[in-house]
């Protein structure tokens, strides 16, 4: 039998490349379309070429610049919603289950590891669950304010993110070396079931 079945394969492949996406448009957001130094760059070259626009003008357009790529944020943000409900059902396979089978004989180290993936599908649950607020907090009846105020939070706890993927990278890098050789090519082949 195998150690992971392709569903729950699949999964996280899928899973991975959303959460980098967002990652991503994150990290655009900050950088190369940061509409503050965007809107200035923009100010200035509409003014040599005898536009002048205000600075309201000039971060009115670079906020436009971006607006599509934020809307990739949006549709990666439903995707990863849909992708914790998943997660969710194929926790209950025998796949997805035993990674916490006998959890209790497992070192200190494999231990934190488990409790580390708990962790990230919270932080994960949360981001999705504010980024829905977020989105439709309109419909929902919520103040301007509130929404601000959730989108702090929701910008804070993405740093949390960042955290987990690059310990998740280096610390498959790390298992490679040592006592999991192959746990890449598992993911991606399946593996084969401890005995």
């Amino acid at each position: 039998m195998k150690k992971w079945r392709l569903d729950f394969r699949i999964w996280h492949w899928v899973h991975a490349f959303v959460v980098l996406a967002l990652l991503s448009t994150v990290f655009l957001r900050k950088t190369f379309l940061s509409w503050r130094s965007n809107s200035e760059i923009l100010a200035s070259k509409l003014l040599s070429m005898d536009v002048n626009v205000s600075s309201e003008q000039a971060k009115i357009l670079a906020k436009a610049v971006r607006a599509p790529m934020w809307e990739w944020h949006i549709l990666f943000g439903y995707a990863l919603a849909l992708l914790l409900l998943i997660r969710v059902i194929l926790f209950f396979t025998k796949s997805g289950k035993q990674n916490y089978i006998n959890i209790n004989t497992f070192s200190l180290h494999k231990k934190l590891v488990k409790f580390g993936y708990i962790g990230i599908y919270t932080v994960l649950a949360f981001m999705s669950i504010s980024g829905l607020i977020l989105v439709f907090y309109k419909d929902l009846g919520l103040l301007k304010e509130t929404a601000h105020n959730i989108k702090e939070v929701h910008e804070a706890v993405f740093n949390l993110v960042w955290v987990f993927v690059l310990l998740h990278i280096g610390g498959l890098v790390v298992a490679e070396q040592g006592d999991d050789k192959g746990i890449i090519s598992d993911m991606i082949h399946g593996g084969k079931q401890d005995k």
